[in-house]
């Protein structure tokens, strides 16, 4: 099979054969139609996330068919659609898996970082943390679903029930999220960088209230902001942004350092979260609201041989929506 791999963090993927793997009981074996490219995967090539498996291939938002199962295997069989998320598999022991909070699990193993992922043409998974995916969507528009659409609706449920949103960082995740706040009749208020009108006008496309720079005031106070730029300078902006009382959540697994700033903006009962992975109830959950939204994904498309160009894209901030990898 042909996979894109990282051997060293900064070097850039190299396109390698491999020998197709097999199975281990718990596992299927997926025929990749298509793999998100998520900001995740460029922190894990650009060495910013460390700790991980290599040489490795990235990648957590898999669409695939089975083509073949380990024997202890009976959620899915051969030919079944599945979708492949950032959780890989947890101890399911630990005080954090007990009570529902696997996201936090010190053993967890992540796709694209501690296990093999999708930028390849097969690719092995734990059926526990696999999931069946609406019908209605494409294999690559349900890509971006597994990471920017789960770990984005993880973000939004820890918004609380704000109903005047921020949204710092208008990417992949943010216009899916947008769709679903528009859906709970929540307004959207959408932050870009200043020289981003494209992703300004795609914002108020899929109903933003308000679209302006990330370094502005909105033209209300926000109940809550999500921040998916790994920007740590947006901390204290959108502290700034936010009413007494309001929360601010960061949705990256790697931002930059988080400057000082003066109690008063924090003061008020304000309070600044972060999102960690993502638990297989959320998968759930979003998946069976994604198509009554109905959520629909904006996305790029690139061969397997074109992960690099991607990534590059996606650094740069010229991908509007998600870059997909179809092999």
């Amino acid at each position: 099979m042909r996979a894109m791999v990282l051997n060293r963090p900064r070097d850039g993927l190299i396109l390698t054969e491999l020998e197709q793997p097999q199975p281990a009981p718990q596992q299927i074996l997926l025929r990749v139609h298509a793999c998100g490219v998520c900001r995740t995967d460029l922190h894990v090539v650009d060495g910013e996330l460390t700790g991980g498996k290599l040489p490795i291939i990235p990648g957590h938002e898999i669409v695939g068919s089975v083509v073949a199962a380990g024997a202890a295997v009976t959620r899915f069989k051969a030919g079944d659609r599945v979708g492949v998320p950032w959780l890989g598999s947890t101890c399911g022991t630990c005080a954090y898996c007990a009570s529902g909070r696997e996201n936090l699990c010190d053993d967890a193993r992540f796709t694209g970082y501690h296990l093999d992922g999708g930028y390849t043409e097969y690719a092995l998974a734990d059926e526990r943390y696999c999931f069946a995916l609406p019908s209605g969507y494409s294999d690559a528009e349900a890509a971006p679903l597994l990471c920017a659409g789960l770990v984005g609706y993880r973000a939004l449920v820890m918004a609380g029930d704000a109903k005047r949103l921020g949204i710092y960082g208008f990417g992949a995740a943010a216009h899916i999220v947008a769709q679903v706040a528009r859906f709970q009749e929540r307004s959207v208020f959408a932050f870009t960088r200043r020289d981003d009108e494209t992703g300004r006008q795609f914002a108020r496309g899929l109903g933003a209230v308000w679209a302006g720079d990330s370094d502005t005031l909105p033209p209300e106070p926000l109940d809550a902001a999500i921040i998916f730029a790994p920007v740590g300078f947006l901390v204290p902006q959108a502290l700034r942004a936010t009413a007494k009382g309001g929360t601010v959540v960061c949705a990256g697994i790697h931002m930059s350092d988080i400057p000082s700033f003066p109690y008063d903006i924090l003061w008020g009962e304000r309070s600044i979260k972060s999102v960690a992975n993502l638990t297989r109830r959320d998968g759930e959950e979003f998946l069976r609201i994604a198509p009554r939204v109905p959520v629909k994904t904006a996305v790029e498309t690139f061969d397997l041989a074109q992960a690099n160009e991607a990534l590059t894209r996606l650094r740069e901030g010229r991908i509007t929506g998600a870059a997909v990898l179809v092999p």
